[in-house]
């Protein structure tokens, strides 16, 4: 999630409805500017007792963000807290519950992007190794209750605490009990937009799929692959889903304004604090009527927060965000963004990418996204068969995207290499949740303690 060091107030104010499509509108980038933006997050735990640590404890979270400065991370304050860092991988933040963030720099190739992550890992566990701290690149805590997980102190943080269960039964689960990769990429024009957001909305499964890494909850077996997939399922309906507009004819900059439009407020960011305005309307601030703030319209800096506070499978920005997997070990921290740079980057892939899933029906692709957290692999297509059956064709378009970009690192390797990780789990026809299951019912003797020997970075 976001993190934002001043108010803007010197952001111009928003007098009309065309002003909303900006941001989106200003995304749009030759192919030649394409960049990838990768996001992931990994749980913290003490290797002693293995609890989850808190902000301020000795060897905390506080002590892990200020020791990575050393690395030349400059600390981002809110209040009197220490909440991020900056610099030039990015920025390292902190989920609600203290989970650690690398939101990367955007990034011209995939080997970039992979010795981003490296780098990031290796610094992490240096400092780790010194103050007694592990990471685990999973989907879901396995083990931890809610009440066992310390809160960060993040004014945002505060307000969507109180807001989810308001909504939905499961919001507190996704902020404090979820890690995810994500991947962020551009287009070159509203249409490009359209046809990405089209194509990787439908084949958000697959990708939830396969990067499936959450069973556990609890301590035990929760009945899913991807519980962390499940609990969006209850967190907020305003705010989530697979937006069956997006699918319609004349979808566009205009109609993804008028859908955050209905997505309700979480706060407004003045003088340096969050200001509750969870369940308000930014159509009530345009008008001068918001009840957290009475008299005063909204910036673009504010509506560049509240297109932040809407968590759908797919989500645009000035950018698209792939939002479908659990997190993982580094492996699949690289094989996320080049299943979609693969995908999407390449106009020929794109185009059979999208022939695949063109002809699928609303109902259909929820089914699809219901299904595939329990089911993986399994879930039913839209129109017969299962995702097993599209699973590897849709890998090896991926591939042929990528080496059609053909971008080389120094060994003269292309990018396909970073799809190995999704090639062996098609190939062996087994999710990651899989595996761990049958660790966990065989070698593990139902010790779930072991999962910290295979997952840890």
């Amino acid at each position: 999630m976001s993190t934002r060091e001043v108010s803007d107030r010197d952001d111009p104010l928003i007098e009309n409805l065309s002003q909303l499509a900006a941001p989106m509108a200003a995304g749009e980038k030759p192919a030649s500017a394409w960049r990838i933006g990768t996001e992931h997050e990994k749980f913290v735990y003490d290797t002693g007792d293995r609890h989850a640590p808190s902000y301020t404890e000795t060897g905390g979270i506080r002590d892990l963000l200020m020791a990575l400065t050393e690395f030349g991370w400059e600390p981002i304050i809110e209040g009197s807290n220490v909440i991020a860092l900056k610099g030039s991988d990015g920025n390292v933040s902190l989920e609600p519950a203290g989970q650690l963030e690398l939101s990367g720099a955007p990034l011209e190739t995939l080997h970039e992007t992979c010795a981003e992550t490296g780098r990031h890992l290796a610094q992490v566990k240096t400092i780790g190794d010194r103050i007694g701290k592990g990471y685990l690149g999973l989907g879901m805590w396995p083990d931890k209750t809610r009440a066992e997980l310390p809160i960060m102190p993040k004014g945002r943080y505060e307000i969507m605490l109180r807001h989810m269960p308001r909504v939905g039964s499961m919001g507190l689960d996704m902020m404090l009990r979820t890690c995810t990769i994500q991947v962020n990429l551009d287009y070159s024009s509203e249409a490009d937009m359209v046809q990405k957001f089209r194509t990787s909305l439908a084949l958000q499964p697959l990708a939830t799929a396969l990067f499936a890494n959450s069973p556990f909850t609890e301590g035990k077996p929760n009945g899913f692959l991807s519980y962390r997939s499940h609990i969006w399922s209850d967190t907020d309906p305003h705010r989530t889903g697979m937006l069956p507009f997006v699918f319609e004819d004349g979808f566009g900059y205009e109609r993804y304004v008028d859908y955050m439009l209905d997505v309700p407020m979480y706060f407004v960011f003045r003088d340096g604090r969050y200001i509750d305005a969870a369940g308000q309307s930014f159509r009530d601030f345009l008008e001068g009527r918001l009840p957290a703030l009475p008299g005063e319209r909204p910036r673009l800096s504010d509506w560049q927060d509240h297109l932040s506070t809407a968590f759908p499978e797919v989500r645009l920005k000035s950018f698209l965000e792939m939002r479908g997997a659990d997190g993982g070990p580094w492996g699949r921290i690289c094989a996320l963004p080049a299943f979609w740079v693969g995908l999407l980057y390449d106009q020929g892939a794109l185009d059979a990418a999208w022939d695949l899933v063109k002809d699928w029906n609303m109902e259909g692709r929820e089914l699809l996204r219901s299904s595939v957290p329990r089911l993986g692999l399994d879930a039913p297509l839209p129109g017969g068969g299962t995702l097993r059956r599209i699973a590897g064709e849709v890998l090896e378009i991926s591939r042929a995207g990528l080496a059609a970009r053909n971008r080389l690192n120094s060994s003269g390797d292309n990018e396909t290499g970073y799809l190995e990780p999704l090639a062996e789990i098609v190939a062996s026809g087994k999710v990651p949740a899989e595996r761990l299951l049958d660790l966990y019912h065989g070698e593990w003797g139902g010790d779930l303690s072991r999962i910290y020997e295979v997952k840890s970075f």
